[in-house]
């Protein structure tokens, strides 16, 4: 199965760059792998071409004029490089790989060519949808819940045979959506990377007992 089908990633294109060198933010689901490419067509002429990460530690190197790549030991056994289009694949990727990831073509001198932010999360956890009361009364249902995931909650109610959407965000980016679709409510819990959801059908509980 092709990378980009293996896994969930935000890219997200900063607004500047300067000659070859654009910055990419990049998401990535703990345990999954992700794809660094050039980002360009042309490369300057270079002696060598690494991959560095934090700017300092060298991944891979790759020698132009012998063709030869050299693997460091910091991700020696889980990186694949193309020899063709210079990308760079990470494999199992986990949260203490978060950080910069930098190729550089070096020849007089050292070109920066491009740099991703990586950070690597968890999947959601799944919500849980939980019915605080509710009440009948003829053809009118009204029923009080709850939906938690990851310290956020939100309380809400069905009544007259609908709710109100409601949505809520945490700083890490964990969002929270609450919503009602034809005889269900339903609780979405996502992020970048993942979703998992928890819902309730409505017209079972709202049977006349």
């Amino acid at each position: 199965m092709a990378i980009n089908h293996r896994l969930r990633f935000l890219l997200c294109f900063l607004t500047f760059k300067t000659g070859f060198s654009a910055e990419i933010s990049v998401v990535v689901q703990t345990g999954n792998s992700v794809q660094l490419d050039i980002q360009t067509q042309e490369l300057p002429q270079f002696d060598d071409l690494s991959w560095k990460n934090n700017q300092t530690n060298n991944i891979v190197k790759y020698f132009n004029t012998t063709k030869e790549l050299k693997f460091y030991s910091s991700y020696k056994d889980r990186v694949d490089f193309n020899y063709k289009t210079f990308s760079l694949t990470l494999k199992n990727m986990q949260k203490t790989d978060s950080g910069l990831y930098t190729a550089i073509a070096a020849a007089e001198s050292d070109k920066n060519i491009v740099t991703y932010k990586v950070s690597v999360i968890d999947a959601v956890e799944a919500p849980v949808l939980t019915v605080n009361s509710k009440w009948i009364s003829g053809n009118f249902c009204t029923v009080n819940f709850t939906c938690r995931a990851h310290k956020l909650k939100i309380n809400s109610s069905y009544q007259n045979n609908s709710c109100s959407p409601e949505e809520v965000t945490s700083h890490e980016n964990y969002t929270l959506i609450l919503y009602c679709r034809e005889k269900f409510i339903i609780c979405n819990h996502t992020n970048p990377v993942s979703w998992k959801e928890d819902k309730i059908n409505i017209t079972q509980l709202c049977e006349k007992e």
